[in-house]
């Protein structure tokens, strides 16, 4: 069976930090796939909150995640302090790709790489449109 890889950026426009909670913890004793994702999403959240959007209102727009993957490179465990970088890249007419990168703060030790593929969406409408070109001036000025 084919591996999953992903292409990481080299450069990234944002960084953040979330300890692994007891209940990101699966009955392996390490951090677990689902927790991965929650964090992956949390840190999305604050990404966009750096640039003043939500998820819900980027110059009136909404995001929707079209696609997710994770490759594990290493084990987190409770109380674990967590860095992830994130960065923008595959833009296409509707989107693109958020990379993220986890790490370990204390040892540098990657965690996980991991990619969502969004796209801007009209909630009111219920359609799919082109990204702002505002966004695209504020945030991937930085990229």
């Amino acid at each position: 069976m084919a591996r999953i890889k992903i292409d990481m950026p080299e450069n990234y426009i944002f960084s953040t930090e979330l300890p692994v909670r007891i209940g990101d913890i699966n009955y392996g004793g390490h951090l677990s796939n689902d927790a991965m994702l929650s964090i992956i999403h949390e840190a999305r959240v604050r990404f966009l909150h750096h640039y003043h959007y939500s998820e819900l209102d980027i110059e009136g727009l909404g995001l929707i995640m079209t696609d997710s993957a994770i490759v594990y490179k290493a084990e987190g465990f409770h109380g674990d302090q967590l860095r992830i970088d994130v960065a923008l890249g595959d833009f296409n007419k509707y989107g693109c790709d958020i990379f993220y990168l986890i790490s370990n703060k204390k040892t540098a030790v990657e965690v996980a790489h991991a990619k969502t593929g969004i796209v801007f969406f009209d909630y009111d409408a219920r359609k799919i449109e082109t990204i702002p070109e505002t966004f695209m001036h504020k945030v991937v000025k930085d990229a």
